[in-house]
């Protein structure tokens, strides 16, 4: 199979010139070893070859031995090699020796231990629709943040390839196959996270029933601030609830494999005397493990508009988490006492900051740019300064600046 560029490429090569060893953390199978061994001189496949298992436990020394930079995927599988690889980095005095990729942060996370002058950390999430081909890429976000204009035709994108995208999601291996095969492939994955990884990292047997229909109801709530209470009365269904320490567990150990990634809550000061809510939003790394979790079907979604939105508006911040590191900042959404909502801040490194609205459909622009408009109201810009810009996000259509200043993005038009 071809290999498909990523964004996070030109990102390895550009740590790999000032770090010691670079950690690429990400979910199992966001193509973390293909973009590493691209680098990677020699290479140390620990899922897979029991004898360097083995050898790493007795004597990890012998596993660091390769040409630099080498590979050592799945490297949490032997914890203990994290500490052996941080003396080597400080014996060799040198950058780029070592390419660490996991898709676990060990229960124990032994990278709490500096890894400063030595490690940097880049996180590796599911591939874009822009990495994929399925965008034109005539809006760059970050020439938006510069002061560029969000001009583009239509990209082409309808309805139907938004939904096969959602159901597809970003996985390389994944991507190119038919829409059947492609749930049935994220169900096994889903299944196998449930069944394997998660009673293998957290050293405990676990009900696989009740963590199916946690993560169940975590695809029920994808992009609500759902709270764990509510999550351990769904997942309880007829039966008695379960308590909120195991969902607790459930979430942190998806946490820890990387299935998750919750939106966190921006709290500016305010001009008005509005209370904001703290909850993140609840999301997966990629919208097609809700699908996988639901057994949902395209027809299923077309009936169910708003399930669908939700999806999108999902899908749209997997694309701008990959963006926003790549270009340098950092995304959270808004939501205050007087039930306004934003559902997306970007905020650069540099201290600039926007707002986005998500809309999967084109008619409902109008009442995005509104809100848009009455939150950047509500922001004490004496202290965050205005937004760069404010733009609503959609499935289809033209990108293009309203007369209200707004912009309107088509998720088909956009890149880094």
């Amino acid at each position: 199979m071809q290999y498909q560029a990523r964004i996070v490429d030109s990102e390895l090569k550009t740590l790999m010139k000032s770090s010691g060893a670079v950690l690429i953390e990400g979910a199992k199978a966001v193509g973390k070893t293909q973009s590493a061994s691209r680098l990677a001189k020699s290479h140390i496949y620990l899922d897979i070859d029991k004898d360097a298992q083995e050898t790493a436990k007795i004597d990890p020394s012998l596993i660091l031995i390769g040409l630099a930079p080498l590979l050592i995927d799945e490297w949490q599988i032997v914890p203990e090699l994290w500490n052996h690889v941080r003396r080597e980095i400080d014996q060799r005095e040198s950058f780029g020796q070592f390419i660490l990729t996991g898709s676990a942060t060990p229960a124990d996370d032994v990278t709490r231990h500096s890894g400063a002058g030595r490690f940097s950390r880049l996180r590796m999430r599911p591939m874009t629709l822009y990495e994929m081909g399925q965008s034109t890429g005539d809006i760059s976000l970050e020439k938006l943040f510069k002061g560029g204009e969000p001009k583009a035709g239509d990209s082409g994108m309808t309805l139907i390839n938004l939904i096969d995208r959602i159901c597809i999601g970003g996985w390389p291996k994944f991507v190119t196959l038919e829409i059947n095969e492609a749930r049935n492939a994220m169900r096994s994955y889903l299944n196998e996270i449930i069944r394997t990884d998660i009673p293998m990292l957290s050293g405990k047997i676990h009900n696989p029933t009740k963590l199916e229909r946690t993560i169940q109801s975590l695809a029920r709530n994808i992009g609500t601030p759902a709270k764990v209470e509510t999550i351990a009365r769904d997942t309880g269904g007829s039966e008695a609830q379960i308590d909120r320490l195991t969902i607790t567990r459930y979430l942190e150990t998806l946490e820890q494999l990387m299935i998750i990634e919750d939106l966190p809550a921006w709290r500016p000061e305010l001009r008005s005397r509005a209370t904001l809510r703290s909850a993140p939003t609840r999301h997966f790394v990629d919208p097609s493990l809700a699908i996988a979790a639901l057994k949902a079907s395209p027809g299923q979604l077309i009936k169910d508009p708003n399930f669908l939105g939700f999806l999108f508006e999902s899908l749209v911040i997997r694309d701008l988490r990959v963006f926003m590191q790549h270009i340098g900042g950092k995304l959270s959404h808004y939501r205050d006492s007087e039930d306004l909502e934003v559902d997306v801040i970007l905020e650069s490194d540099d201290d600039k900051w926007t707002a986005i609205e998500i809309k999967l459909g084109t008619g409902r622009i109008d009442e995005a740019a509104a809100n848009l408009l009455k939150f950047a109201s509500k922001v004490n810009t004496k202290i965050h300064g205005a937004p760069t810009f404010l733009a609503v996000i959609t499935g289809t259509g033209y990108g293009y600046r309203r007369s209200d200043g707004v912009f309107v993005i088509p998720i088909g038009n956009l890149k880094p």
